[in-house]
């Protein structure tokens, strides 16, 4: 697994490891057995609002965004399922809007940093939340691969 890490606000590197577990875990779970590669970038509101506005005609800011180097590809699961080196694309993470929703959610930073980074790898690996039924096999997964809520 290659993670390339960048957060562009500071006082967030312990990310880079919590991540790595993370897309361990989730891989696990998936039962998939390629080598990925991807980036997670961490940005403020500005930074996220204006790939918004560039790459999806959406005029504010958003918690995540995933860039899926696989989208449309026809062989993804074959090359998911492999074993040799696939890119998987970029995520995005806003760290003041994860802050907000943290507070807002009533949990950890931790937490929501966590849960947006496992959204934002399942909708590389293809999943998506468009209709109610995809909704809920990806918020289903997004429970098992993420730890319990602390109360």
């Amino acid at each position: 697994m290659e993670l390339d890490f960048d957060s562009q606000v500071s006082g967030y590197e312990k990310y880079e490891d919590i991540y790595l577990g993370l897309l361990e875990k989730t891989f696990n779970h998936l039962g998939l057995s390629c080598e990925a590669i991807l980036s997670v970038t961490l940005v403020d509101n500005t930074f996220i609002h204006q790939l918004n506005r560039e790459y999806r005609n959406v005029d504010r800011p958003t918690d995540v965004i995933s860039f899926a180097f696989l989208d449309g590809d026809e062989q993804r699961d074959e090359k998911l399922h492999g074993h040799g080196p696939v890119p998987l694309g970029d995520i995005y993470i806003s760290v003041e809007k994860a802050k907000a929703q943290a507070e807002e959610y009533g949990h950890p930073l931790e937490r929501e940093l966590s849960f947006l980074f496992v959204h934002g790898l399942l909708h590389l690996l293809g999943y998506d939340h468009m209709t109610k039924e995809d909704e809920a096999v990806m918020f289903k997964l997004q429970d098992e691969i993420l730890p319990p809520k602390e109360n």
